[in-house]
């Protein structure tokens, strides 16, 4: 196995061991999916959300409707398909208020990127994850970890170059 696949597996067990006792094992996929999927969301757009933030700030004020906004947004990013327009990250987030953060954060996401969410229902999860306790310490775990795409150079902290 290479290194790479060896620290995946960790994350993916530390993940695991946080759960444990609090959720039944058939849903930890319910909840390291979902994160997984966030923190690898958040390390592809890394480079094109500083535009997507300004562009956002000029798109807010035209009172556009959801999906004329997203087109406008798309442009931004390049030539991905989704986008984030949400000032927050997994570094961000605070312990503090962190369900509202998080939940927030991820209605940022283009209409295409949220539906995965719901799918998995993430918000509920979250909020059981928040009335464990256990919310802030699973996002910790998550952001420390790199999941970008070869190529992008991160900080030991999960923030990149």
């Amino acid at each position: 196995m290479s290194q790479s696949t060896n620290n995946l597996a960790a994350y993916i067990w530390s993940l695991a061991d946080l759960l444990r006792g609090d959720f039944k094992q058939s849903q930890y996929g319910r909840v390291i999916l979902p994160f997984t999927l966030l923190r690898r969301l958040e390390g592809v757009l890394q480079d094109s959300k500083p535009a997507v933030l300004a562009a956002y700030e000029n798109v807010k004020k035209m009172n556009l409707p959801e999906a004329a906004q997203e087109k406008l947004l798309l442009r931004a990013t390049g030539d991905l398909s989704f986008f984030n327009m949400s000032k927050m990250d997994l570094g961000k987030l605070g312990e503090a208020g962190i369900k509202d953060n998080l939940e927030s954060y991820i209605n940022g996401f283009s209409r295409s990127a949220r539906e995965i969410f719901e799918y998995f229902k993430f918000t509920e999860f979250i909020g059981r994850l928040n009335d464990n306790n256990l919310l802030y310490k699973i996002v910790q775990k998550v952001r420390a970890t790199d999941l970008s795409p070869p190529g992008h150079l991160q900080l030991r902290d999960g923030a990149g170059l």
